[in-house]
């Protein structure tokens, strides 16, 4: 039986028997990397409830963190001493036929290394993200414009950005109001890194101590890492994003707008890049609506008609590989925002993040959330009246499983 199903069919007994110590078994899952710090100080700080509430909370993170947590946790159940001898009832629940000094893990000779191939299988499969920091985070955070109006709240979503991709090991980076040429010439900075001394004229700020500060470092300390993350916050029209000097009356970069292909494609793969191969992740909050419309169209909602339902890599890689964009509404809508708690895109990204990434759930599984939630959401008086439709669109050729950072 597979470890999951094997701690759900005995879920009641376990959590009876760990109750017994509710401290030791939450020491020794956080001790052997099953729970994240930040799951290990929300499971401690659970206030007002019997001893069984933390064991059930903890039984039921290890569960939603999949088939290999579950099986390391039985292994952990079956294996450590000071387990085994302060619960010891739990031997006959879990292996009333099996000798609690044989491994779990225990094979024979012709499949000895079968547990390195399968580490090998999950690595050609997921992004390692091994470097510290785990890669940039950019957030150009666009909310003065000359011909536009100012876009309240947009800071609060930079704050969410910054804190959450903080949490998550990346170095956190922000230009704020930005015209079109800087957009461009700041991005291209970024994705190559080559001439630094640039960054200093876009007003480069640092997420450090909660709060944006100047740079930390001398720009020549800035490197890529394993990870790239481009958070775009402005206003834009079918296609494209505006610089602080655009024009909603004219399109393109007559208009003063930057293409989103282009933005893509300015991190796209060649020989020089020290991104070639690794995760870019762009998130743009802006609107999509075709040029010229006065009024602008917004989503409208109908009734849910859900169905129920039974449930080796290439040399080379193209050029738009291991790109991932996702927007904040689809192209000739609109896109939402409060001018003091956010946009509905941005801050359900960060919640979905915050929550996703302490289960171990990759980045597509997150964005499917975000899709869901953001499609939950009324803006208008009437239930279904006004609506909003985020999207993404994936080129990641692996799984991308963004970590929080332990401290």
């Amino acid at each position: 039986m597979a470890a999951t199903g094997k701690i759900r069919q005995n879920k009641t007994a376990i959590q009876e028997k760990l109750s017994d110590d509710h401290v030791l078994i939450l020491n020794k899952v956080f001790e052997n990397g099953l729970i994240t710090k930040r799951e290990y100080k929300n499971l401690k700080s659970i206030q007002g409830e019997n001893v069984e509430r933390h064991v059930v909370e903890l039984v039921d993170k290890i569960m939603n963190k999949g088939e290999d947590t579950c099986q390391k946790f039985l292994d952990l159940l079956q294996t450590d001493e000071d387990i085994k001898s302060t619960y010891p009832e739990l031997r006959d629940i879990l292996w009333p036929n099996t000798s609690l000094s044989t491994p779990v893990q225990a094979s024979s000779s012709e499949h000895s290394d079968a547990p390195s191939q399968e580490k090998r299988r999950k690595e050609d499969e997921q992004y390692q993200l091994k470097s510290q920091p785990t890669g940039l985070c950019v957030i150009i955070n666009n909310e003065k414009f000359k011909y536009m109006k100012q876009r309240l709240g947009t800071d609060k979503d930079a704050e969410s950005l910054a804190k959450v991709f903080s949490w998550l090991g990346f170095r956190v980076l922000m230009c704020e109001d930005q015209t079109m040429d800087q957009m461009d010439q700041a991005l291209k900075c970024f994705a190559s890194l080559s001439d630094l001394s640039q960054l200093q004229k876009f007003g480069v700020k640092e997420w450090s101590e909660n709060r944006f500060t100047d740079l930390q470092e001398s720009p020549p300390s800035l490197k890529h890492g394993d990870a790239f993350i481009c958070c775009i916050l402005s206003h834009g029209m079918s296609g494209v994003v505006s610089g602080t000097d655009g024009d909603p009356e004219v399109g393109g970069i007559e208009g003063k707008h930057l293409f989103i292909r282009d933005i893509r494609r300015t991190f796209k793969a060649t020989n020089q890049s020290a991104l070639t191969g690794k995760p870019k992740v762009f998130l743009i909050q802006a609107c999509q609506a075709p040029q010229g419309v006065k009024r602008l169209p917004k989503h409208r909602g109908v009734p849910s008609k859900d169905l129920q339902a039974d449930g080796s890599h290439p040399t080379y890689i193209p050029e738009e590989a291991d790109i991932l964009v996702a927007m904040a509404t689809v192209d000739d809508f609109v896109a939402h925002r409060n001018i003091i708690s956010g946009s509905w895109f941005i801050q359900s990204v960060c919640e979905q993040l915050d929550w996703g990434c302490q289960r171990g759930d990759d980045i597509t599984t997150i964005l499917h959330r975000v899709n869901m939630d953001v499609s939950e959401k009324e803006g208008g008086a009437r239930p279904g009246e006004v609506k909003q439709m985020s999207e993404f669109t994936s080129r990641l050729r692996k799984r991308l499983v963004l970590t929080p950072q332990q401290k």
